[in-house]
């Protein structure tokens, strides 16, 4: 039987959402104080998510707009974005997804490794952590957006993970809940479980999944397994991420 070693978790989307509760006021707000007339809704963000990086987005939507901005100009919006992200943080905007404390506990008396590897800026990941994991941090170590040359959906984030950790593909798990992620995932080998996230998306049309649950779970509310093998015990847990990797 194939036993688990490590768990490489998402950050955005994935442990908690960030990117409605976050990420998109911060743009927002920043967008106010320079009086740039731009107002991203939901719907604009959500098409927009499917550009990995905020540099790149705010590039991409300028160019939609015909607006010529500098690349400094880019940077100085984003800054402002980054800034604002971090004081919502710290304000109570985003919290745990439902089952990630559970099994995050789990996974630790069980003596399994846990690792983050995310897209997020370092200083990004240093504020959701301190906010989210202030009373137990079970992470050996994380990978951020400054780590890597090439960010998801290239393989380097994971494949540098595993090399770091030293456990094999085949004791490892990755959950995401992106496509970039997940391709970033599938292309570095490693077996992958997709959460959902509340930002809607088509995996059947971009990725290959094995498995996809609307949640972790935990005792108040059930995980539903929406593309994968059955679960009888009622949400994930270390037992039942040990039978994936053995049928995977």
């Amino acid at each position: 039987m194939t036993y688990l070693k490590g768990v490489y978790w998402d950050l955005d989307g994935t442990i908690a959402n960030t990117e409605l509760e976050a990420h998109l006021p911060a743009f927002n707000k920043s967008f106010k104080d320079l009086d740039l007339g731009w107002y991203w809704d939901k719907k604009t963000y959500i098409d927009l998510l499917k550009i990995n990086g905020g540099k790149n987005r705010i590039l991409n939507y300028s160019k939609h707009l015909n607006s010529n901005l500098t690349k400094s100009e880019i940077i100085n919006i984003h800054k402002k974005k980054q800034d604002h992200y971090l004081d919502l943080v710290e304000n109570g905007a985003v919290r745990l997804k439902n089952g990630v404390m559970r099994l995050n506990k789990e996974l630790k008396e069980k003596n399994v490794r846990q690792f983050i590897v995310t897209s997020s800026s370092r200083k990004q990941v240093k504020v959701l952590m301190k906010i989210l994991f202030k009373d137990f941090n079970p992470f050996e170590f994380f990978i951020a957006s400054e780590d890597v040359n090439l960010h998801k959906p290239n393989p380097e984030p994971y494949l540098k993970a595993i090399s770091l950790s030293g456990i094999r593909k085949s004791n490892s798990i990755v959950f995401e809940d992106s496509i970039p992620g997940l391709r970033s995932a599938l292309l570095a080998k490693i077996p992958t479980i997709c959460v959902q996230s509340n930002i809607p998306v088509n995996f059947d049309s971009e990725v290959d999944l094995k498995i996809l649950i609307n949640s972790l779970g935990d005792e108040y509310e059930s995980t539903k397994i929406l593309k994968g093998p059955f679960i009888s015990q009622g949400n994930i847990n270390y037992d039942f991420l040990n039978r994936f990797l053995t049928n995977y």
